[in-house]
C-alpha cells in the first residue's frame, strides 16, 4: 500500500484508493462495449478526488485511449505522465493559455469562431497543427456551438490550415431521467454530422455523454468512443445506462478513527445549535473528522457510519474537525478504532450514493469535496 509523503504520520482520516479495482473496472467496461468503441477516461477534478497522477498512470497501463480533463493544469499533469495519449481539454481556454496547446500537444474544445482563429494562430506560430474537438450544443445550454450553426463552424475548422479536427461531441443534459429529451439531443447531433460535408467520422473521436450515446445506436452508428467518469471508479451514475449491467467495484473508501468515547446522560444536547437531544443515557464516540475533511454539515443528524461492522448514527451537527456518533449498541469501542464513512466493513457497506443522499447531493460533488487534508492511500496490487 502506497500513501502520501506524510504517510509516516498516524492516519486520523484518510481515503483509500484501490488502483487494482480501477484496472479491473476498465477491463470490465471495455469487455461490455463493441470492439471498435474507444475509451475516453474523464479524470478532471483530480480524477474526481481519487488523485490524478496515480489514477492516470494506472489507466494508461490499463488501456485508456484518451484522457479528458477540465483545466490546463490538469492537462499538463497528464501529459507529464506520458507522451503517447491524446489529452482533451473539455473547458474553454483563456487566451493566455492558448500557446500551451502546442507546447504540451493538447486537444482543445471548440465552441466559437473566435476559438478557431485563436487556435489556428497558435498552430501557425508553432509550425504544427493543433488538434481540436468540435463541441455541439444540442440542448445542454453550456459549452458548444448551437446545433443549428454547427455545420458552419465545422467548415471554418476544416478551412483553418493549422487546425486538425480530432473529434466531435455533445453532452446530454438528462440522460438518466428524460429519455425523450435525450433522444432529441441525439437526433440533433446526428443531423449535424450529416450536415458536415466532407467530415471523416471514422478518423475522429465521436462521443456523447458516457454510455448514453450508444444505447439506441446499433449497426452503423457514428459513435465510436465513450466518455467514462464515475463508472470507472465503481459508481453507477445513471441506473438506466447501457453499462448498468457492468458490475464494477468501488475504488474509493473514506475512513477515520475514534478520538474519544464517553457516556452522556439522557437530556444532554449535542453539538452546535443543540439540534439533537439524547432520549436515553448514551455512549458516544467523537470521530477525528468533520467538514474540514469532507463530511458535509448536511449529513448532520442523518448519516450513519460503520464501527465494528455496525451502523452508528451521527448525532447533532457535524463540526469542522469532529463528528459525534451513537455507539451505545456497539460494545468495546475504544480510542483509535477505525470508522468507515464510505466503504465496506465486514458484511455491511455504506456506498457513496447513500452517503450523497444524506448530504442531499450527488456522488460527483461528494468525491470532489473530500479535502486536501485527507491523505489518499493507494492500494497498488496488480489487477487480475
Amino acid at each position: 500500500m502506497n500513501a502520501t509523503p506524510n504517510s509516516r504520520l498516524p492516519l486520523r482520516c484518510w481515503a483509500e484508493i484501490d488502483l487494482a479495482a480501477l484496472e479491473r473496472n476498465l477491463r470490465l467496461i471495455r469487455a461490455s462495449l463493441p470492439a471498435h468503441i474507444r475509451y475516453v477516461a474523464v479524470v478532471k477534478a483530480d480524477a474526481y478526488g481519487h488523485g490524478l497522477p496515480q489514477t492516470v498512470a494506472r489507466l494508461m497501463h490499463s488501456g485508456a485511449d484518451l484522457f479528458a480533463v477540465a483545466t490546463l493544469s490538469e492537462a499538463t499533469a497528464v501529459r507529464e505522465l506520458g507522451p503517447g495519449w491524446p489529452v482533451l481539454l473539455l473547458s474553454p481556454l483563456l487566451p493566455e493559455e492558448d500557446r500551451f496547446l502546442a507546447t504540451y500537444d493538447l486537444s482543445a474544445t471548440v465552441s466559437t469562431a473566435e476559438e478557431v482563429s485563436r487556435f489556428d494562430a497558435v498552430g501557425r506560430q508553432a509550425g504544427k497543427p493543433i488538434a481540436v474537438h468540435l463541441k455541439v450544443d444540442t440542448g445542454m445550454g453550456r459549452l458548444g456551438v448551437w446545433h443549428e450553426q454547427a455545420a458552419e463552424l465545422y467548415q471554418k475548422i476544416a478551412a483553418a490550415p493549422h487546425l486538425r479536427l480530432a473529434g466531435v461531441f455533445t453532452h446530454f443534459a438528462s440522460p438518466d431521467d428524460d429519455a425523450a429529451f435525450t433522444e432529441e439531443q441525439r437526433r440533433r447531433f446526428l443531423a449535424v454530422l450529416r450536415q458536415c460535408h466532407g467530415i471523416k467520422l471514422n478518423e475522429l473521436f465521436v462521443h456523447a455523454d458516457n454510455s448514453a450515446g450508444l444505447e439506441t445506436m446499433p449497426g452503423a452508428s457514428p459513435f465510436n468512443a465513450v466518455r467514462v467518469g464515475l463508472l470507472q471508479f465503481g459508481i453507477l451514475p445513471h441506473p438506466n445506462s447501457l453499462l448498468a449491467q457492468v458490475h464494477t467495484e468501488p475504488v474509493f473508501s473514506f475512513r477515520t478513527r475514534v478520538g474519544i468515547t464517553k457516556t452522556l446522560p439522557r437530556g444532554t444536547t449535542i453539538s452546535y445549535g443543540r439540534t439533537h437531544t439524547l432520549t436515553r443515557d448514551t455512549t458516544v464516540a467523537v470521530l477525528c473528522a468533520g467538514y474540514g475533511d469532507g463530511i458535509p454539515r448536511a449529513v448532520s443528524n442523518r448519516a450513519q457510519v460503520l464501527i465494528s461492522g455496525q451502523r452508528c448514527p451521527v448525532l447533532g451537527r457535524v463540526t469542522m474537525d469532529q463528528t459525534i456518533v451513537d455507539i451505545t449498541g456497539v460494545p468495546g469501542v475504544k480510542c483509535g478504532d477505525e470508522v468507515v464513512l464510505v466503504g465496506r466493513h465486514e458484511k455491511n457497506e455504506i456506498s457513496i450514493t447513500e452517503f450523497s443522499r444524506w448530504a442531499e447531493t450527488i456522488p460527483w460533488e461528494t468525491l470532489c469535496s473530500v479535502t486536501k487534508r485527507v491523505p489518499r492511500v493507494y492500494r497498488t496490487t496488480l489487477g487480475v
